[in-house]
């Protein structure tokens, strides 16, 4: 597998599983409906542990342009690599949000409100505030690229593959995700990735979904924006802590 075909493979299952835990929670009538964060958080971390066991060993499993960027500022990933990374990384996320509304679709006709089927897709704030939504976004992300610096070369990738602790190796980026969910994600959904929240948008718009509500572009750009300067702080940082 090359790393192109791995990153959109590796995002697809992200996404699938991210924006399905999602539907099982936000949609009318599925088993988990209404079943609440702590159901969203888990299976968003076990999404991310799936897709880097698959995509680990041909690509490092980026899965999210912010950690492409924050590992090429870093020093630690080509820059001349950016680009088809983040390019197969939102093929893979839109796939991923497109079986995500097919699997569900009765769901979506069973629900009323357009916001919770938008919640599928992409995210909200819980309180709307530009600047403390892109703090969250920009927060989030550098914990999740600051902590991913610091264990890539001793635990997960090297030469784009993952090293020493077999399909275990994986664990830890689960767990750091898991754990911005749990702590900082109840403000605005935790997009930490934007991938994650703008190609399942563009698949919100794109889709027939019943009584759609609004996509939501107004606030498109923070999860775009807050996660890539969480990249390049955690990157610097990083550079000059050593």
């Amino acid at each position: 597998m090359t790393p192109f075909v791995a990153e959109i493979v590796g995002t697809f299952l992200l996404i699938l599983l991210g924006c399905g835990v999602n539907a099982n929670v936000s949609l009318k009538g599925t088993f988990g409906s209404q079943s609440g964060w702590i159901v969203i958080t888990t299976g968003w971390a076990f999404a991310v542990y799936t897709g880097v066991v698959v995509a680990g060993p041909y690509s490092g499993a980026h899965m999210n342009p912010a950690v492409t960027v924050g590992l090429a500022l870093s020093g630690d990933f080509s820059i001349y690599d950016v680009p088809h990374y983040i390019i197969a990384q939102f093929i893979g996320a839109m796939l991923g949000a497109f079986f995500v509304w097919a699997i569900h679709k009765d769901h979506f006709d069973a629900t009323e409100d357009g916001n919770s089927k938008r919640a599928v897709f992409c995210n909200a704030p819980a309180i709307p505030n530009t600047f403390l939504n892109v703090l969250t976004e920009t927060i989030g992300t550098f914990v999740l690229v600051f902590a991913v610096l610091y264990f890539t070369d001793a635990t997960l990738m090297k030469d784009n593959s993952i090293i020493g602790l077999g399909s275990l190796g994986a664990l830890p980026v689960a767990l750091i995700v898991w754990g911005i969910g749990l702590s900082l994600g109840g403000t605005t959904g935790y997009a930490i990735n934007p991938a994650r929240d703008l190609g399942p948008r563009i698949v919100h718009a794109l889709v027939p979904i019943k009584n759609k509500g609004s996509n939501g572009w107004g606030y498109s750009w923070i999860p775009v924006v807050g996660p890539i300067l969480g990249a390049a702080l955690a990157a610097f940082l990083s550079m000059w802590l050593q």
